[in-house]
């Protein structure tokens, strides 16, 4: 198989991996969610864990472009044998693991309900619920890992396709 065509296969699996994410989410999002107090409470779990994510990420996003800024200078300027690219390379890595918490904290938030709901009926229920709703946050990584190091790695062998020889 020629070198061109391998280096798409790792976005591909990446795709497939936050589609497989999706689907377990729906799933969850599809199991009872249990008794109006159980969702209530769910409720507010839920929307503490998306205030925090708001504010850490508010937080984050500032020390990310300042980092970013700073990898882009010296990089540019100051080393010889490399570029300013590495910038990118950190905040593309930065917006993926963002992108992981958020949806394995929703995710996360759905399920713990659900959990409980399905606690009521059997252990074997709840456990396949929680790991489940675990797994979601498990394939958005591993998935969005793969996509931003494989979308870079093409747009990198793009720019300088001397580096493949």
């Amino acid at each position: 198989m020629k070198t061109e065509a391998i280096m798409y296969i790792v976005p591909i699996v990446a795709v497939l991996a936050l589609a497989y994410a999706a689907v377990r989410a729906a799933w969850v999002r599809r199991q009872d969610a249990g008794t109006d107090r159980m969702k209530l409470i769910g409720g507010w779990v839920a929307e503490g864990a998306m205030a925090f994510l708001s504010r850490e990420y508010r937080a984050l996003a500032i020390f990310v472009v300042a980092v970013a800024v700073l990898l882009g200078v010296s990089n540019a300027y100051i080393a010889e044998d490399t570029n300013a690219f590495i910038a990118l390379s950190f905040v593309l890595g930065a917006v993926c693991s963002a992108l992981a918490g958020y949806f394995g904290m929703r995710t996360a938030t759905q399920s713990n309900t659900r959990t409980a709901a399905a606690a009521r009926t059997g252990l074997n229920d709840a456990l396949k619920v929680a790991f489940t709703g675990g797994s979601v946050m498990g394939l958005s990584v591993v998935g969005l890992a793969l996509l931003g190091l494989g979308l870079l790695f093409l747009l990198y062998t793009r720019m300088y396709p001397e580096s493949l020889t």
